[in-house]
């Protein structure tokens, strides 16, 4: 099985590169079932019923969210119903939606999970990420599971990748909207990534305007931090599972950005 998971998506820049490039990507890595990072779809913060339904429209099979869970949410319902929404599994338990799901593809048991991470993530107090994956896979059979652990520190999500090595088919990272060069398959057969980065506006920071996130770094005062204008970017990576096992046997990192495109 392959498997194409996009880094996360920011505002409609980010959705335009989807429907600009997901198609060719399909065909080039002949992509069986596309994940992506949804948490700052509209309008680069939250996820929206609207934003969510575009996802869905451009081919997007499951969308997993972070710390901007609640930023824009509508109503209980929506979380609720959305099938194709993954939100972070250690929260209250009285949050409206799941965090891990089982998909059907072509015949196939997929398992997507969703985790948040604690270092520097101040939103929603979130449970011990360890613990909470612990507690999924003592009912998750699934061979084939893929995890965004959504968090900010790159040694949190390297010890979280080491501790369930050999447990889950991947854990991709997610967050900080830059991808890293350290994709590797571990040594039990996970494939790990710190972070898959951004797609979304490519002259910007972290897909804000540039000229706010300077404002508010120098100074240490509030900033409004609106969505960077001009062209795009797409961040994602191509996993390559045995269906039987779920052990990782690829792992590959592309980038599209209008000043090159790179592919594994």
């Amino acid at each position: 099985m392959n498997v194409l998971f996009l880094g996360d998506v920011v505002s409609e820049t980010g959705r335009n590169m989807i429907a600009t490039h997901l198609e060719a990507l399909r065909s080039r890595y002949a992509i069986d079932f596309v994940i992506a990072n949804g948490e700052n779809v509209a309008h680069g913060k939250g996820i929206t019923t609207a934003t969510y339904e575009k996802l869905v429209r451009l081919g997007i099979d499951a969308i997993t969210l972070g710390n901007h869970y609640i930023t824009r949410q509508e109503t209980d319902r929506f979380y609720t119903n959305a099938d194709r929404l993954v939100r972070p599994y250690n929260l209250h338990p009285s949050a409206a939606g799941v965090g891990t799901r089982v998909f059907d593809v072509q015949g196939v048991k997929l398992r997507v999970t969703n985790i948040l991470g604690r270092v520097f993530i101040r939103d929603l107090a979130p449970a011990n990420p360890f613990d909470a994956m612990e507690e999924i896979l003592l009912h998750a059979p699934e061979p084939l599971h893929i995890v965004d652990f959504h968090a900010e520190a790159t040694g949190e999500k390297m010890a979280f990748g080491w501790n369930f090595d050999g447990k889950v088919s991947a854990i991709i990272g997610t967050h900080t909207h830059v991808q890293t060069t350290d994709s590797r398959i571990l040594p039990q057969g996970t494939a790990y990534l710190s972070d898959v980065g951004m797609t979304g506006p490519y002259n910007g920071v972290i897909g804000a305007k540039k000229e706010e996130v300077i404002y508010r770094t120098r100074t240490g005062l509030p900033a409004r931090f609106d969505v960077a204008d001009g062209p795009g970017q797409l961040s994602g990576v191509v996993l390559t599972f045995d269906n039987t096992t779920g052990k990782a046997t690829a792992i590959r990192r592309l980038q599209i950005t209008p000043d090159l495109e790179y592919y594994e």
